[in-house]
C-alpha cells in the first residue's frame, strides 16, 4: 500500500494537465501512486502519453469535479489522498514531501495542511498568506477547536491531504462540487489536523475572461456555502467564531469587488445580511473602524446606505491616494534632484561606502575589508549605510548614513568605492570613475541569481531584468573558491572581474589566538572544559517562519551535561519571536541567534551541526568536525535547487533523523577517521582561497590598485594553520 495517492482530476483546461504530468514523470515517487481521473478525450490522450505506471480513468466530457474526484479516490490504494486539479501544478518534490510528512503522522490525524504558491495569467509562483499561520501551528497534531485559526487558510483541496479512511467515512459530506466547501468541511469533521510549513501545491488561476460568466445563482451559492458550514460548526464556539468572521469578510469583499448588475447585487446583499444576522455568535463584537461600520450596515440590510458609504469611502481613498502620490512625487523629485546634483560633483577618491545584509550594520566581508582598509589605506574614509533601527547598534564612532536621507544620496553619488555583500538599490547609478565591489556572503550550495528562474518557490516573483541591471554595475566579485567563481559567473553573468582572493570575513579563523577564543567562550558562558556544539540551520524558502527541526531539549540531554548547545537561527527570521525562549531559560541551550559576529561563534565551537547553511564552508577553515543534519534534503534540493549533492560530498557525518544525529555524537562518529577524511576533501575544494590574508589581497587590489601578481600568494590548504581549537586554547 503506497503512503500517498495523488488523484489528478478534471479536464485538460488550456493544456495545463500536460505540464502537471510532466512534473510528476520527472520525479518518480517510490511511496506514492498517480491516478488521473481524465475528463474528456484531450485529458485522456494527454494522460495516456505519460509514465506507464500512471493509472488513467477515462471519464466523459462534462463530468463534474466532484464525480471525477470520487472516481479517482475509489481507485486509489494509498493511505492518504491528495486531490490535484488538472489545471494546477505541483512544485518539484512536492508529492515526496507530502508522503514523507504523512508517514510521520499518528492515526488520529485526518487532514494534513501545507502551503502553496499562486500563479495567474500575469504572475508566477507568488507566495500565499498561509505560511505564517502554518508556522505558528507547528508540527504536532491539533484539534480544530484548539486551532480554529486554521480555518483562515486558503480553502483549496489541493493544499491539504486527507487520510483515505477519513475521506471514505465522510465522502457524502466532503464530495461536493463546491471545492472550498469540501476544504472547510474536511477541517470541521477531522479528529486532528497536522501542518507542514512547506510549499507543496501550485494554485493556477485562470483568467476570468476565459471562463463562463457567473450566473446569479452561482453568486448566491457563496452565501449558501457559508450557511451550510456554519450549521456544522454551530455547537463549536471557536470554529464558529472564526468561520463567521471569514464569511462576513468574504461576502463583503465579493459584494464590493465584483461588478454585479444592481438587481443581483441587491439580492446578494439581502441574503448576506440575513446570514450575517442568523449566524452571528453570541456576544460577538464587531471590529472597530470602517470594517465595523460595514458590518453594521450589512446586518441592518441597509443596501442604499452601504452604497452611499462605498461611494464616500471611494472618494476619500481617491483623495488620500492623490495626496500620497503627490507627496511621493515631490519626495522622488527632491531625491532625484539631490542625487543628480551630487552626481555632477567629482568622484571623491578618498570616500568608500560600505553596506552589509540590506543595511543591517557592520558585518561580514564588508566589515573585514573596512577594517583592513583602515590599516593599509587610512586616507580613504569609510561610511556605512545602516537602517534607522540598526544605527544605535553600531560601534561607537562609526560614520554612517540612513537610507533616504540627503547625505545618503550624496555619498552614494560621490564615493569612489561602493562595497556590499548584497546589492545597492536600483536607483543607484554606476559612475564611470566609481568602483563597485560585490563581496557576496557565502559559498553557494543553493541556486542563486538567474538559476532561480526554474525554482519559483525560491524566486518568489524576483524581477530578473532588474537583477541583471544590478549585476552590470559590479566591477569586482569576491570568491572563496573556484566553485564559487564558476557559479557566480553562471548565476550572475556580466563583465566584472572575479577576485579569487578568499572571503575576508574568514581571515579571523586563522588569525585568532588562544586568548581570543577563551575570551569569546567566557562571554558566551561556556565553562572551561565543556564541549560547545553550534547548531546553525539555514533559511528555507518554503517555510514562513523558523521552527527548530530538532527537539533541542532532547538532543541536549543526549549530548550530556558537559555539552553546551549554541543555537543560531537564520538572520531572515530576526524580526520574529524566538521559538527558543522557553528552552534557553532552562540553561540547556544558549540562544545565539542575535550574537554578532558569527565568526566568534565558530571560534568558540568544538563542532558544527548544520543543514544546508553556507556556514559549513566557513567553519571548515577551522578543520573542526562538521555534522550535516539533512532531514528534508530532497525537499530542499528540489524546491530551492542546488549546485551539488551534499549527501555524497558532505564535510563529515550525515544524519537524516534526530536519533541518527544523537547517535553520531554519542558513538564518537562525529570526529572519527571517516569524518576527518571527508572534511579534508571538503576543505581542499571549498577553502581553496581562504588563508587568513583575503582582506589584504582585496584592499591592495581594489583600493590601492596593485596588480594581482604583486599580491600575497594563497597558501595551500595543507600548509595552513587555523586558529587553535577550544581544547588547545584552554590547555
Amino acid at each position: 500500500m503506497p503512503e500517498l495517492s495523488v488523484v489528478v482530476y478534471g479536464p485538460n483546461t488550456q493544456d495545463r494537465l500536460t505540464g502537471l504530468l510532466d512534473s510528476l514523470d520527472a520525479r518518480p515517487l517510490p511511496d506514492a501512486e498517480v491516478i488521473v481521473a481524465a475528463v474528456g478525450d484531450w485529458a485522456r490522450e494527454t494522460a495516456e502519453g505519460h509514465a506507464p505506471e500512471t493509472v488513467v480513468l477515462p471519464l466523459p466530457d462534462g463530468t463534474g469535479d466532484a464525480a471525477a474526484r470520487a472516481a479517482g479516490a475509489a481507485r486509489a490504494t494509498g493511505r492518504w489522498l491528495h486531490f490535484v486539479h488538472a489545471k494546477d501544478g505541483l512544485p518539484a518534490g512536492a508529492a515526496r514531501t507530502v508522503a514523507e510528512r504523512a508517514a510521520e503522522l499518528p492515526g488520529t490525524a485526518d487532514v494534513l495542511l501545507f502551503d502553496h504558491v499562486a500563479t495567474t495569467w500575469q504572475t508566477s509562483g507568488m507566495p500565499s498568506a498561509d505560511g505564517p499561520v502554518l508556522a505558528r501551528a507547528g508540527r504536532a497534531g491539533l484539534a480544530l477547536d484548539d486551532a480554529a485559526g486554521l480555518l483562515r487558510l486558503t480553502p483549496l483541496l489541493g493544499n491539504r491531504a486527507l487520510r483515505a479512511d477519513f475521506w471514505r467515512a465522510h465522502q457524502e459530506l466532503l464530495d461536493r462540487e463546491d471545492e472550498p466547501y469540501a476544504a472547510y468541511a474536511a477541517l470541521l469533521h477531522a479528529g486532528q489536523v497536522a501542518c507542514l510549513n512547506q510549499v507543496a501545491y501550485e494554485d493556477r488561476r485562470l483568467r476570468p475572461e476565459s471562463l463562463p460568466p457567473l450566473t446569479p445563482e452561482r453568486r448566491y451559492a457563496l452565501v449558501d456555502r457559508y450557511e451550510a458550514l456554519l450549521s456544522l460548526a454551530k455547537d463549536r464556539p471557536a470554529p464558529r467564531t472564526v468561520l463567521y468572521d471569514v464569511m462576513v469578510r468574504d461576502l463583503l469583499r465579493t459584494f464590493a469587488r465584483e461588478d454585479m448588475p444592481d438587481p443581483v447585487a441587491r439580492e446578494f446583499f439581502r441574503r448576506s445580511s440575513l446570514a450575517a444576522v442568523r449566524w452571528r455568535p453570541p456576544d460577538h463584537r464587531r471590529p472597530a473602524g470602517l470594517e465595523g461600520i460595514r458590518r453594521g450596515l450589512l446586518e441592518e440590510g441597509a443596501y442604499t446606505k452601504y452604497r452611499a458609504f462605498q461611494a464616500a469611502n471611494r472618494t476619500r481613498r481617491t483623495a488620500k491616494s492623490a495626496l500620497r502620490t503627490r507627496r511621493r512625487q515631490v519626495g522622488t523629485k527632491l531625491r532625484d534632484h539631490q542625487y543628480r546634483r551630487a552626481l555632477q560633483r567629482p568622484v571623491d577618491p578618498g570616500l568608500a561606502v560600505f553596506s552589509a545584509y540590506w543595511n543591517r550594520g557592520v558585518a561580514c566581508n564588508p566589515a573585514a575589508i573596512a577594517a583592513e582598509l583602515a590599516e593599509l589605506a587610512p586616507h580613504i574614509h569609510p561610511v556605512w549605510v545602516v537602517s534607522k533601527d540598526n544605527a544605535p547598534l553600531l560601534p561607537p564612532g562609526t560614520d554612517h548614513v540612513i537610507p533616504g536621507t540627503r547625505r545618503y544620496w550624496e555619498v552614494l553619488a560621490t564615493a569612489k568605492y561602493l562595497t556590499n555583500n548584497v546589492n545597492f538599490p536600483n536607483p543607484v547609478l554606476k559612475r564611470p570613475d566609481a568602483v563597485h565591489l560585490q563581496t557576496h556572503h557565502g559559498t553557494p550550495l543553493k541556486r542563486m541569481g538567474l538559476d532561480q528562474m526554474e525554482h519559483p518557490a525560491a524566486a518568489k516573483g524576483m524581477d530578473f531584468a532588474a537583477l541583471l541591471a544590478r549585476i552590470d554595475k559590479w566591477d569586482y566579485s569576491v570568491s572563496a573558491n573556484s566553485h564559487s567563481t564558476r557559479m557566480w559567473e553562471r548565476a550572475y553573468p556580466s563583465r566584472y572581474t572575479s577576485l579569487d582572493h578568499g572571503y575576508p570575513r574568514n581571515d579571523v579563523l586563522y588569525s585568532a589566538t588562544a586568548s581570543d577564543i577563551r575570551a569569546i567562550r567566557a562571554r558566551l558562558g561556556i565553562a572551561p572544559g565543556a564541549t560547545a556544539v553550534l547548531y546553525a540551520p539555514t533559511h528555507r524558502d518554503y517555510e514562513a517562519g523558523w521552527t527548530p527541526r530538532l527537539d533541542l531539549a532532547a538532543l541536549a540531554d543526549r549530548l550530556g551535561e558537559n555539552t553546551v548547545l549554541l543555537v543560531r537561527g537564520h538572520y531572515f527570521y530576526g524580526g520574529t519571536a524566538s521559538p527558543l525562549a522557553g528552552l534557553r531559560r532552562t540553561g540547556r541551550i544558549v540562544d545565539v541567534s542575535s550574537y554578532d559576529p558569527v565568526e566568534d561563534l565558530s571560534l568558540a565551537a568544538d563542532a558544527l551541526i548544520t543543514d544546508y547553511s553556507s556556514i559549513m564552508f566557513d567553519y571548515a577553515n577551522l578543520d573542526r568536525p562538521i555534522v550535516v543534519y539533512a532531514d528534508d534534503w530532497e525537499t530542499y534540493a528540489t524546491t530551492r535547487g542546488v549546485y551539488f549533492d551534499l549527501m555524497s560530498e558532505a564535510p563529515g557525518q550525515v544524519a537524516r533523523t534526530q536519533e541518527e544525529l544523537a547517535e553520531v555524537f554519542v558513538s564518537g562518529a562525529w570526529r572519527d577517521e571517516a569524518a576527518t577524511k571527508a572534511r579534508a576533501v571538503f576543505r581542499r575544494r571549498f577553502c581553496e582561497y581562504d588563508d587568513g590574508r583575503a582582506a589584504e589581497r582585496v584592499v591592495r587590489r581594489v583600493f590601492l590598485g596593485e596588480s594581482e601578481d604583486s599580491l600575497p600568494p594563497v597558501i595551500p590548504v595543507e600548509r595552513r594553520t587555523p586558529a587553535p581549537t577550544p581544547e588547545e586554547a584552554e590547555s
